[in-house]
């Protein structure tokens, strides 16, 4: 548990933590517009049981984002983010640059296909996966719950007789 909380004490990683889990926490979208972000959208790209994976993701997204914004178990939250994007980008995004499908799922209808292209509609997800790679590696920050956490459960002094 020590090293989850063990953060830096930088305050620019709330910009980071404001960045990755606001976008995260658009996951509530795939329950308020299920057939344009949710069950619809998994089951028009191919994905096997769309109603549970568009649940179950929104849901992910959703928690993850908090536990972000929050600062509460920030690199647990940031794994999940990670994990979200990798399957988002290996599902979705490469395929765009061989054009074609990739398994199970569809390749989408785009005026260009290839490298370029695959590039630019992975540019969101990017980021995202490396803000979430930055909070893995350094944790919540100065302004984290984590940081509050860590200072009250293991910042105490001790010295050992001599």
């Amino acid at each position: 548990m020590r090293q989850l909380l063990q953060t830096d004490v930088s305050k620019t990683t709330l910009l980071i933590r404001i960045m990755v889990g606001g976008i995260f926490s658009e996951g509530i979208q795939k329950f308020l517009y299920p057939m344009a972000r949710g069950t619809g959208r998994f089951e028009s790209m191919g994905f096997p049981y769309p109603e549970f994976f568009g649940n179950f993701i929104g849901f992910i997204e959703l928690l993850a984002g908090m536990m972000v914004l929050m600062g509460v178990l920030t690199r647990v939250g940031a794994f999940s983010t990670i994990t979200i994007m990798s399957v988002a980008i290996i599902t979705t995004k490469i395929p765009i640059a061989f054009r074609e499908s990739f398994g199970p799922f569809v390749l989408r209808d785009l005026e260009v296909y290839g490298f370029w292209s695959m590039a630019h509609e992975l540019r969101t997800d990017f980021a995202m996966w490396l803000g979430s790679l930055f909070l893995i590696i350094k944790g919540g920050g100065r302004w984290s719950v984590d940081q509050k956490l860590y200072r009250a459960w293991y910042s105490f002094s001790w010295q050992p007789n001599d």
